[in-house]
């Protein structure tokens, strides 16, 4: 998270007990990966609460970049290929079915573009009027910064469940805000905000459980 070590840690054991009630609400497989989303948010938060503890102490050592590679690996290797695909997973046949395939495979494309740059490239975290700015390594041409965002938000605006349409909504306003009063802490910041959207996937877990509930009594 974007505050402090006590926030994220404080975010990590929220979104991860979110995530783990979603799970358990989940009947279906397919539906698994959607319910576990906040679980990775978790992991997630914690990382980032790890960092904040140890940027003050050793910027420069191997925990720091460790650390530093993890949050990465989730927020620009991971995000924009399982969105789209555990959205796609929930989708009955349709058009947005074609869409969702479509953009998880553009996301594939991101991953792998981000992958080879945190392999090949330096990277690192540091500490910045309040925030963890991440340098991700290698100046990216605007197309990818378009397509990493689309891949990770359309999936779920265009979803035919009404609760991942509000999840989806609010990323990407998430995903507005940081980048107009964040951007240099941007990763971090929206992070923030898609963990914090979690709380509407459980609620849509919870609704179809009661609904499975109430059909079989």
């Amino acid at each position: 998270m974007c505050f402090s070590a006590p926030a994220s840690f404080a975010a990590a054991a929220i979104t991860g007990a979110i995530g783990l009630a979603s799970v358990a609400k989940a009947e279906e497989r397919r539906a698994l990966p959607l319910a576990a989303m906040p679980v990775l948010f978790s992991a997630q938060q914690f990382i980032e609460g790890l960092l904040w503890l140890q940027l003050p102490v050793a910027p420069e050592g191997a925990e720091a970049s460790a650390l530093t590679l993890l949050f990465l690996l989730f927020a620009v290797v991971l995000w924009p290929v399982y969105a789209p695909v555990c959205v796609l997973l929930v989708e009955p046949a349709g058009w947005r079915r074609v869409v969702m395939g479509a953009l998880a495979l553009a996301g594939g494309i991101i991953a792998i573009y981000f992958i080879d740059a945190l392999l090949v490239h330096e990277h690192r975290a540091s500490i910045l009027g309040g925030h963890i700015f991440y340098e991700v390594p290698r100046r990216s041409p605007p197309w990818v910064a378009v397509t990493y965002l689309v891949a990770t938000c359309v999936p779920l605006l265009i979803s035919s469940h009404r609760p991942v349409q509000v999840l989806g909504a609010i990323v990407t306003a998430g995903a507005l805000i940081s980048y107009a009063f964040y951007w240099q802490a941007f990763a971090s910041v929206w992070c923030f905000f898609a963990a914090a959207a979690s709380i509407v996937l459980f609620h849509h877990f919870a609704s179809e459980a009661r609904e499975r509930q109430a059909a079989r009594r």
